[in-house]
């Protein structure tokens, strides 16, 4: 009797929280507006553009615009659940999960990272005398988490263990970020530990060492435990299925004044993609669909709730950490894996890109979001510029819907 008066109340507990997440969401109305379309409509219809993705998000009222093609020679139309390499934007997770660890109190962002990789306790500095010749001296700075996140740390792009011209390696492979780790460690740094800014993937991958050395689980399934799956994002991983791959936006470079050209994969990509030879990087190479990637842009927007009602992050943490720069002053704005504003302000946008024109921002302020989705290999994208006045004219609309609907927020920590 007892076991059964348990189920019970365990069905009824699932019950209410299901009530409770399905009131939290955030009803979207469409906009009826086509103000991308507009304006992408003529290059697509020239060839010049294969076909992208465009959503426009006001406080309840969106925009979506799927058009063109994912694959131009199969008549293939492009589409919300088609599955693309999103590169860089991987960072902008990385920054979610530390930021996760730093609301718990199990890392602070100016802690050292040797505090948790022993390894970069000692540091080399790469220099040059008079002469050209290259010399090394002992940094004098500490590393903290803080920087290889903001990419002040004075790391290369890519380590030797991932860099293509040394082993074929690419941002979706080359080793496990551990090992990435220790190579970093052991190898020359560009410059004094947050004394200047210099991209890097390998920073990025160093963060992600540090996740695992607290959680003790790898970055990628700490990533998939605690915002992937609570978030709803099954289409969102580093190994897409072959059915995704079958059914993926292909890759295309663009041509000035002619159409777009067909392109199999580009240098730094590992094709199948899913196999065994591929390992996760916290700097590029999770795969997504433009459906999952709202799911993680407007939790950044909701300021760390999901649009289905479980919150990933307080909103003081994407405040402080994410929503604004954590570098010095005098340096350009960037956070935690993410393109960031040196000040925050209610007209600031903070979001990241990738390598092949994919790019989201978010204002949580007016609660504003641009995303747009390309696979464009290089070459001129005249469209930029017209998706940007399309995005003026949508935000500049005063559409009347209820923005006190989003309700019911469960999940606080």
């Amino acid at each position: 009797m007892k076991r059964i008066m348990r189920i019970a109340y365990a069905f009824a507990v699932a019950a209410v929280v299901f009530s409770l997440t399905v009131s939290a969401q955030k009803k979207v109305a469409d906009s009826k507006t086509t103000y991308a379309k507009e304006v992408l409509q003529p290059y697509v219809d020239s060839g010049e553009l294969a076909g992208a993705i465009s959503v426009f998000y006001k406080d309840g009222v969106q925009e979506t615009c799927c058009i063109g093609y994912a694959d131009v020679a199969a008549k293939r139309p492009i589409k919300m659940d088609n599955a693309f390499m999103q590169c860089s934007q991987t960072k902008g997770f990385c920054g979610v999960t530390i930021a996760k660890l730093v609301e718990e109190g199990k890392i602070s962002l100016d802690d050292p990272v040797s505090k948790y990789l022993p390894e970069f306790k000692e540091l080399w500095v790469q220099e040059y005398d008079k002469d050209g010749v290259r010399i090394l001296r002992r940094a004098k700075n500490v590393l903290t988490v803080r920087m290889v996140l903001n990419h002040t740390g004075g790391f290369p792009f890519e380590a030797s263990a991932k860099r293509n011209d040394v082993r074929g390696g690419g941002w979706s492979g080359g080793a496990p970020i551990r090992q990435i780790a220790s190579v970093a460690a052991a190898s020359p740094i560009m410059f004094e530990p947050g004394t200047r800014e210099l991209y890097s993937n390998t920073g990025i991958d160093i963060g992600a060492a540090v996740v695992e050395a607290v959680t003790g689980m790898k970055w990628e399934n700490y990533l998939k435990q605690e915002v992937l799956d609570p978030l709803g994002m099954k289409s969102t991983w580093f190994w897409p299925t072959d059915k995704q791959i079958e059914n993926k936006i292909e890759m295309y470079i663009c041509k000035a004044n002619a159409p777009a050209e067909w392109r199999e994969e580009m240098p730094w990509q590992q094709r199948p993609y899913n196999d065994s030879h591929v390992f996760a990087s916290a700097g590029a190479g999770l795969w997504t669909t433009a459906a999952d990637q709202l799911k993680f842009y407007k939790m950044l927007m909701n300021l760390g709730m999901g649009d289905n009602g479980v919150r990933i992050l307080k909103e003081e943490t994407v405040k402080s950490i994410l929503a604004v720069s954590t570098r010095p002053e005098k340096m350009s704005g960037y956070s935690l894996g993410l393109q960031a504003p040196v000040k925050d302000t209610e007209d600031s946008w903070f979001g990241h890109g990738g390598a092949w024109g994919t790019n989201c921002m978010v204002n949580w302020h007016k609660k504003q979001l641009k995303l747009w989705v390309i696979q464009c290999g290089g070459g001129p994208q005249p469209w930029n510029a017209q998706v940007g006045k399309a995005a003026e004219k949508f935000f500049a609309q005063p559409f009347n819907v209820n923005s006190d609907e989003y309700t019911g927020r469960i999940g606080e920590k």
